[in-house]
């Protein structure tokens, strides 16, 4: 079969849904590949790169005329015209919010898989369109802020002054909210971060940001892994915090969109005017009705008190070189899952829940929306036997969470006795212990203090390499367990007296699980390294 890679023709778009790597590997699973002329010019794929790759660059008709086409954006109703009945069109369609269009490409006869409806399951987290554009987007949008703010990021001490590093707050913890978060700290901003589900504060506090919590009750929990709309006391509580960060920041990124529905509004005309001059807001759901007011779609509103509102549409395409290998990676993830022959025939099972859930239209049909799929770790349906686990358990239903038992604080009584009882089994081992072991239990308590402090001030995610070296310090036991053998008198007399006998194993088995630890360490800490580096590990 043939797939066809046309250019895309939507006013500045700048991706292309092929790379000459995946044109390669595409050609590898039995695919024919045509590739538009000039398809790639935007993001830097030359013709001959992918002619080099083993496609064949035709021209505007071809490609739209071949069994399989794949591109970007959802197709025109010229586009539509252009190919055959019984193709299939592979692309983003925005199907929640176009069913004219899912109308026209069915009567059309076409097949569609829609890259932008891939269920948030983990099996089709290779497919996910969305998160790869998110990232990018995420990225780009502090960059986009850094070009409009005018100040440094990162603070400064200089012969002229002292310049305070800027404020970065992130509205939503998805994967575009923590790719902003990553780039604002590498910059050296101070950011914070807030979101709905109150789980994701470990994920910002260890990227180094400081999560900013909605005093609220009514927390989301997502069936299908998209957002949902937030409830008026979560919306009146979320109201009150941003009212009193926005003031404080110099740069503000905002993420929420919810499928198929108009964004949230969080940031108001007030607390826009509440901000600072030459304080910049990034607003990345411009395009479907905008988190900020005043924000208007792919343009720079400047506001009365000087704030910037950069109302972007195109973010992803702005890095179109990486866009375009990110999303033809996507498409050739898909194609894997499609061609298991890898004989270039494409076969769509409708029993894989992943491929029904792209599937928007078919056989002069419109299948959208699919079957729901529940992918979150929200609260299960009733077990069966259990109250109210009839029919609605059976069929997925999800049953309220048991309410937890109220945890009733500890008697004062068994506190005190207990720490009384404590100390006096220290006093008896001190009175019948060598007067050193006070000394080395001083220093026992005064080295846990001060590795709580200097942990303490590690960041989350050097944790891991941190434990793994300083798993070294167990060379300190294999000295000691050395020294204990050279106590031991290895004749069968000196071996008879038990004590030399329970010196003699404990120094063997510490010996041998130091050496684990040592070795161990080095080996953990050396493999994690390795993912960091380029080449050959």
């Amino acid at each position: 079969m043939r797939i066809g890679i046309p250019r895309e023709t939507k006013a500045g778009e700048t991706r292309v849904a092929a790379s000459p790597k995946t044109v390669g590997q595409l050609i590898k699973l039995g695919y024919t590949v045509a590739v538009e002329a000039g398809a790639g010019a935007s993001a830097a794929f030359r013709d001959s790169d992918f002619a080099e790759a083993g496609a064949e660059v035709v021209a505007r008709e071809a490609a739209w005329a071949c069994e399989i086409v794949t591109k970007i954006n959802p197709p025109s109703d010229d586009e539509i015209t252009l190919m055959g009945r019984g193709a299939t069109l592979i692309s983003m369609m925005d199907a929640p919010r176009s069913p004219e269009l899912l109308t026209k490409v069915a009567a059309g006869g076409l097949r569609v898989l829609a890259m932008d409806s891939v269920p948030r399951i983990s099996r089709a987290q290779s497919l996910d369109v969305i998160s790869s554009m998110a990232n990018i987007g995420g990225y780009r949008a502090v960059i986009e802020a850094a070009g409009e703010f005018g100040s440094f990021f990162t603070g400064q001490v200089t012969a002229a002054g002292k310049v305070p590093p800027a404020k970065v707050f992130i509205s939503g913890t998805g994967v575009a909210g923590l790719a902003a978060i990553g780039v604002a700290n590498s910059l050296g901003a101070v950011v914070f971060a807030t979101d709905i589900r109150p789980e994701t504060a470990e994920q910002v506090e260890s990227m180094g940001a400081t999560f900013v919590a909605v005093q609220s009750a009514d927390q989301q929990q997502s069936s299908d892994g998209y957002a949902k709309e937030a409830s008026d006391d979560y919306a009146a509580a979320a109201a009150r915090m941003y009212a009193a960060q926005c003031p404080e920041m110099d740069i503000i990124v905002t993420t929420a969109q919810i499928p198929g529905k108009p964004a949230p509004r969080l940031i108001t005309e007030e607390m826009v005017a509440s901000m600072k001059p030459g304080s910049v807001i990034v607003d990345m759901a411009a395009s479907s009705g905008g988190n900020v007011a005043g924000s208007r779609p792919d343009e720079v509103v400047t506001t009365a008190n000087g704030v910037k509102i950069i109302g972007y549409t195109d973010l992803p395409g702005r890095l179109p070189t990486q866009a375009s290998q990110m999303f033809a990676t996507n498409i050739l993830n898909l194609m894997k899952l499609i061609t298991p022959g890898k004989d270039g025939q494409m076969v769509v099972d409708l029993d894989d829940v992943v491929l029904r859930g792209m599937l928007v239209a078919d056989g002069g049909e419109v299948t959208w929306p699919p079957p729901a799929v529940s992918v979150s770790a929200a609260p299960a349906a009733g077990a069966a036997g259990a109250p109210g686990a009839g029919a609605a358990g059976a069929a997925g239903a999800t049953a309220p969470p048991a309410a937890k038992p109220e945890k009733k604080p500890l008697d004062r009584r068994l506190i005190y006795g207990g720490a009384a009882l404590l100390a006096a089994l220290f006093l008896v081992l001190f009175f019948f212990s060598p007067s050193s072991l006070l000394g080395h239990f001083m220093v026992f308590m005064l080295s846990v203090v001060i590795g709580f402090y200097v942990i303490g001030n590690v960041a989350h995610s050097l944790h891991t390499p941190l434990m793994s070296v300083t798993n070294a310090i167990s060379g300190i036991i294999l000295v000691g367990c050395l020294n204990g053998l050279e106590l031991v008198n290895y004749t069968t007399r000196s071996l008879a007296e038990p004590a030399n006998l329970v010196i003699l194993i404990l120094s063997i088995a510490g010996i041998l699980l130091a050496s684990i630890n040592v070795f161990g360490g080095f080996t953990v800490t050396q493999r994690m390294l390795n993912m960091f580096r380029k080449g050959p590990k």
